[in-house]
């Protein structure tokens, strides 16, 4: 079986680096806020190109944390209206919402699947405070007309970047485009941790110092609370592991790249859209998406033929539950993407006869 993913594949091709990673926090004996995440947050915001990293408890807590902390420097209030793309996982909504703050559903490109940056200057109210760019799949989403469009009026724009640790825009990184970026290290991601684990980015010394604060429970000093905070830190484990995945990120990118690139020549199915991409782009493929109207057919036929795909996500988030009092207009394309979107098995740990036998299991699906 060709697994969509297999962790502990994945790991054991450096499982003596995570080990002795592992063991010196052990013997340091101290596991909170200690040397380890000093040392990622050092790293990781030199690796992206901003001033400051703040290591949290996960990727949500991260853009939560984000818009928290212009909620408590005075930049947003409740009630103002944060521009979002509708294709994109809940998280990204749920971090505007928990802050009692609109998401304004915006609609997807179909050729790139991330926000048509077309229709944002039509969602602009006089409430919106925020534009949220989410770099899916592993894909840039950033554009220089957004760029344009919040400066001409001066929305800030945070990046989702949980599925696109080390793309680039240019020369520039993802996760240092705009204001500030939520970074999410599930274990599955391309820098995964053994755990939860995430972080934000920013070059804005105002908004780190409040992040800092408001995921150690609104302190800065021991039992003195100036701002309702919560408890978001990064533990030394998930550092230390963070630390070892970090000095291999590049490479196992560029593995990621070889294996869409194989698809993208061996693919020859006429039910299957792949994924565009342009000639200058980087992507560095979290997930492999490719849209099949018979997708749920053609993911049974790739089970019998011993490759395992799943869906990136099969229910779109207006069409939650808990989503449905917010405003949208038309959301044609992101349903579409989300009735037929079908992720190939990505991952650096793949061979190639792995990805041989995926392409040929695709080539063959009976139309």
């Amino acid at each position: 079986m060709v697994d969509y993913l297999n962790l502990a594949r994945r790991v054991a091709r450096r499982q003596e680096e995570y080990k002795r990673a592992v063991e010196q926090v052990i013997e340091q004996g101290w596991f909170i806020l200690g040397r380890q995440l000093l040392a990622f947050e050092e790293e990781y915001a030199q690796y992206i190109g901003t001033k400051h990293c703040v290591g949290v408890g996960n990727g949500l807590d991260a853009l939560t944390l984000i818009y928290r902390a212009c909620m408590e420097l005075g930049r947003m209030e409740e009630g103002d209206e944060v521009i979002v793309p509708a294709n994109t996982y809940i998280a990204s909504i749920l971090a505007i919402a928990e802050n009692g703050l609109v998401p304004v559903l915006a609609d997807a490109n179909p050729v790139t699947m991330q926000v048509d940056d077309r229709q944002l200057e039509s969602l602009i109210t006089k409430r919106t405070r925020s534009v949220m760019i989410v770099h899916l799949y592993g894909r840039c989403a950033y554009t220089k007309h957004i760029e344009d469009i919040c400066k001409k009026h001066q929305l800030l724009l945070v990046e989702d970047n949980a599925q696109a640790q080390g793309c680039r825009y240019g020369n520039i990184r993802t996760g240092a485009l705009g204001y500030a970026a939520g970074h999410s290290f599930y274990p599955t991601k391309n820098l995964g941790a053994m755990g939860d684990a995430g972080a934000i980015t920013t070059n804005d010394d105002q908004l780190a110092d409040m992040v800092r604060t408001l995921r150690n429970y609104g302190s800065k000093k021991k039992y003195v609370f100036e701002h309702l905070g919560r408890n978001s830190r990064m533990d030394e484990i998930q550092a230390a592991v963070l630390r070892v995945g970090l000095q291999h990120l590049d490479e196992d990118n560029r593995r990621r790249q070889e294996v869409a690139q194989s698809y993208n020549d061996g693919i020859c199915q006429r039910a299957v859209q792949k994924p565009a991409i342009a000639p200058q782009e980087e992507n560095v493929w979290h997930i492999y998406p490719i849209l099949c109207d018979l997708r749920d057919k053609l993911r049974g036929f790739l089970a019998q033929q011993g490759v395992e795909a799943q869906v990136h996500y099969p229910i779109p988030p207006h069409q939650q539950g808990c989503c449905t009092n917010w405003r949208y207009e038309s959301l044609d394309v992101t349903e579409r993407i989300h009735h037929t979107e079908l992720s190939l098995p990505m991952g650096p740990e793949l061979t190639d006869e792995d990805v041989m036998r995926v392409v040929e299991a695709v080539n063959k699906f009976p139309q």
